[in-house]
């Protein structure tokens, strides 16, 4: 169990609906999971000189994580586009380290150095993003493209 943020802030508790890797909705209401970025949806990724999706993967890998599990958000803040910006948990595990750790979503450094350690084990372990080359999602974000 992951319970690094305190309960303070906006508590937001449902079953949530994925809809990117670092995107939830409950009860409506869009969540941005704090101090992470995923891979854009329609971002691709080469392991071995092959492109795979690796934006779909993200998300699916979040989808398949919290499918039939109440998820609980907790932040104080929201971003500009309305989206409360919270660490969510689920049956006990902190999803926005899980993402990170998994190798699906990166460290959002501008925002936070919360989850540098578990980018680390990712990309040591070559997990998720890590097996093969990416552009990290803020620069996809700008038009950056892998090569290949």
């Amino acid at each position: 169990m992951d319970e690094r943020v305190p309960a303070t802030g906006s508590n937001l508790v449902g079953n949530a609906r994925v809809i990117d890797g670092d995107t939830l909705a409950i009860e409506g209401k869009r969540v941005r999971l704090h101090g992470i970025d995923a891979p854009e949806s329609d971002q691709t990724c080469l392991d071995g000189g092959r492109r795979w999706p690796c934006g779909r993967r993200s998300t699916r890998a979040l989808r398949d994580r919290v499918a039939g599990d109440t998820v609980r958000c907790v932040g104080d803040e929201e971003d500009r586009y309305g989206r409360l910006i919270a660490v969510c948990y689920a049956d006990g595990t902190n999803l926005n380290a899980w993402m990170v750790e998994q190798g699906w979503a990166v460290a959002y450094r501008r925002y936070s150095t919360e989850f540098v350690g578990e980018e680390r084990k990712a990309e040591s372990a070559g997990a998720g993003v890590w097996r093969g080359r990416f552009v990290m999602p803020w620069e996809w974000r700008r038009g950056e493209r892998t090569g290949g």
